[in-house]
């Protein structure tokens, strides 16, 4: 102890000496917390990816959903960057039909953080009115907090989709009955071969609830599946070279493939309702 108190009269003068030097400031910056805005999307095209597609620097897609909403967003509510997130992706070839997919928008050090619901439902008409590829629906100012919700049971939610398949045989009433019996149908499904360069191999089980099919003429059949979020309905039509079992061709013991998907539905309360 005494060793210590030794290095501390070495170091420190006892009472401390009154400071000789004034603090100086080179810059100061102020910012702002965070804005967030919540809503739905629609998805008309099957040509428009959700977010830029860049593969090795270059642009695939002229536009995306993304920059659609952002684009017009910015115009209206200066801010150094917005964040796009929303509750899953479909593919540039999906529609988002129905109630739209949730989405949340974090808008990084905005020149305004009050915005009443009029503004917000302006700027909402305004991107509805920039293109005809996408709509915005229940446009509205959320909390941080509010943001959680968007990825809570991310992989138990439902959702519903309509998928226009091909099969090699002649369809018959048979089989329509097959698959409306099906119920709960757990699928093993490995990664597909599509997105195994971003997605690490593994096989995951899924359920898809139910379907109801529809025969459109001898080789055409329109399928409505409730799934489980995280499905891959494409694979499930066309098995993926077997990657997902059982798949639609090994149901109906035949070779199927998918001509046409639309998401259709989302089982999310959001944006979420504001507290009473």
């Amino acid at each position: 102890m005494e060793a210590l108190s030794s290095k501390i009269d070495k170091l420190y003068t006892l009472p401390p000496s009154p400071p000789d030097k004034c603090c100086t400031f080179h810059e100061i910056k102020c910012t702002h917390s965070p804005l967030y805005l919540g809503g739905r999307y629609n998805k008309y095209s099957r040509e428009l990816s959700q977010t830029p597609w860049l593969v090795d620097g270059e642009r695939k897609m002229e536009s995306s959903v993304n920059e659609l909403i952002t684009d017009v967003v910015q115009k209206r509510i200066l801010a150094d960057k917005i964040i796009f997130s929303a509750s899953g992706r479909e593919d540039v070839d999906v529609k988002m039909l129905g109630d739209g997919r949730p989405f949340v928008l974090e808008l990084l050090n905005p020149r305004r953080l009050e915005w009443s619901d009029e503004e917000i439902k302006a700027i909402e008409e305004e991107i509805n009115k920039s293109s005809d590829l996408i709509a915005v629906k229940n446009l509205q100012v959320i909390s941080k907090l509010d943001t959680l919700l968007l990825k809570e049971g991310e992989e138990l939610k439902r959702k519903n989709y309509t998928a226009l398949c091909l099969v090699e045989r002649t369809l018959s009433p048979e089989d329509v009955k097959k698959l409306e019996s099906l119920k709960d149908l757990k699928l093993n499904q490995k990664t597909p071969i599509r997105v195994l360069h971003r997605r690490t191999l593994a096989t995951r089980e899924k359920l898809l609830h139910s379907m109801q099919a529809k025969i459109i003429s001898d080789h055409l059949l329109q399928l409505k599946l409730e799934t489980q979020a995280g499905t891959y309905v494409k694979e499930f039509v066309h098995g993926d070279f077997g990657r997902t079992r059982p798949s639609l061709g090994t149901l109906l013991n035949t070779n199927a493939d998918i001509l046409e998907l639309d998401v259709e539905n989302i089982h999310l309360e959001w944006p979420p309702k504001p507290k009473s």
